[in-house]
């Protein structure tokens, strides 16, 4: 997955715009306006997704390619090294877990909005 596949596959999703609000290198993927995903624009290539705490452990320990957040919460964040072994599949449903973990935690009127969209 480079980062066309990435940015297209996260907009699919309902409620998500992009943004830089960090600065011009760091691109921002949120649900009502809450972080899901980031990514830097310049190498190596890698992906901060939300994760259940219990779960991001497990990955650790499983994937060479799964870290701790980089700058963020290390018990809710991972950093994923985009080019190593992840295949897209994978990868996609780490994004889509970290999308649902966000939603999860939405207010409900957030998330009735949600739903209409």
């Amino acid at each position: 997955m480079d980062i066309e596949e990435l940015r297209n596959y996260c907009l699919r999703k309902k409620g998500v715009s992009e943004d830089f609000p960090f600065d011009e290198d760091t691109l921002v993927f949120k649900v009502m306006n809450k972080i899901f995903c980031l990514t830097s624009l310049t190498p190596p290539f890698t992906i901060n997704l939300k994760c259940d705490p219990e779960r991001a452990v497990e990955l650790r320990e499983k994937y060479e390619e799964v870290q701790p957040g980089f700058h963020m919460n290390k018990t809710h964040w991972n950093t994923v090294d985009m080019e190593g072994t992840l295949n897209d599949k994978f990868i996609m449903e780490l994004i889509d877990h970290s999308y649902n973990m966000v939603v999860a935690g939405l207010t409900k009127k957030n998330k009735e909005y949600l739903k209409k969209l």
